[in-house]
């Protein structure tokens, strides 16, 4: 059976670790060219666990082209569409864009410093939004693409009052808030793009995922029946990167709703429903 993603490329940011990494070998693994950006080369004991060089070494292990870009999404200056020419140099014309490096501060406001805050909008909406219009005009002049963006639950708005101890002390607002952005820009860009045969949708896990960068804030939990598996949202993304476009496009879904609906398993946390809409 020919790979789903056979003769493709793929940009996938943040894939030094975690999410990032385990969608970038999943897409490679169907058979997509994967340029792989993010921060850390080269493993660092400094940092959390995780590099480009490793992932693509496990890629290629497995039979699978990829490519090293390294990059801070942060750095205001940076010219993001000199990402998309390497990545289309190096593999060719980009078929599937996954916005998932994320800055992440959970602060309450008082504690929110401008660079702090510039950091997670850079990170978290603009980049994905330059990469998105670089991607864009070869995408819409073939008439197909797809582009992800990873999302969080923490999007969504805090219901109350009263309110729940996490939004009312963990600081999630401005983080939740650059989510929510980003996932504005999801539905619109997919508004402006449906009839030109792209699909932009948002994805998020259903609760926490064991991440090194999630493990290093104290955000998973220690039930391993509350934690999602990463091969969960790497199989939820694979999904939304191959769908025909016109099915399903313009939304904000859990992974665990994107496999329902496609009719594939779920792991659901111990029974729970998704908390997303």
């Amino acid at each position: 059976m020919r790979a789903q993603l056979h003769g493709r490329v793929a940009i996938v940011t943040g894939a030094s670790r975690g999410i990032g990494a385990a969608i970038a070998q999943r897409l490679a693994s169907e058979g997509a060219a994967v340029a792989l950006v993010g921060r850390t080369a080269t493993p660092d004991e400094a940092t959390n666990a995780g590099s480009l060089l490793e992932t693509a070494a496990r890629i290629e292990a497995e039979g699978g082209r990829a490519h090293v870009i390294v990059a801070d999404l942060a750095d205001a200056s940076l010219r993001r569409d000199a990402i998309v020419d390497d990545a289309r140099t190096a593999l060719g014309e980009v078929d599937v864009l996954v916005n998932n490096a994320a800055a992440c501060f959970y602060l309450p406001y008082e504690r929110v410093t401008d660079r702090r805050y510039d950091v997670m909008f850079e990170v978290n909406v603009h980049a994905p939004w330059d990469l998105s219009r670089a991607v864009l005009p070869a995408m819409t002049g073939r008439g197909d693409g797809w582009i992800l963006n990873i999302s969080s639950g923490v999007a969504m708005h805090p219901s109350g009052p009263p309110y729940s101890p996490f939004h009312a002390e963990q600081g999630a607002t401005l983080y939740g808030a650059s989510k929510a952005a980003l996932e504005r820009l999801t539905t619109g860009l997919a508004a402006e793009v449906f009839a030109r045969g792209v699909a932009v949708n948002a994805l998020s896990p259903v609760a926490a995922v064991a991440t090194p960068g999630a493990e290093a804030m104290g955000l998973v939990p220690e039930d391993p029946r509350h934690v999602e598996p990463v091969e969960q949202m790497a199989e939820a993304a694979l999904a939304l990167c191959t769908v025909e476009p016109g099915r399903i496009t313009g939304r904000a879904l859990t992974s665990a709703e994107v496999l329902r609906e496609l009719g594939r398993s779920v792991h659901t946390l111990d029974g729970r429903a998704p908390y997303r809409r």
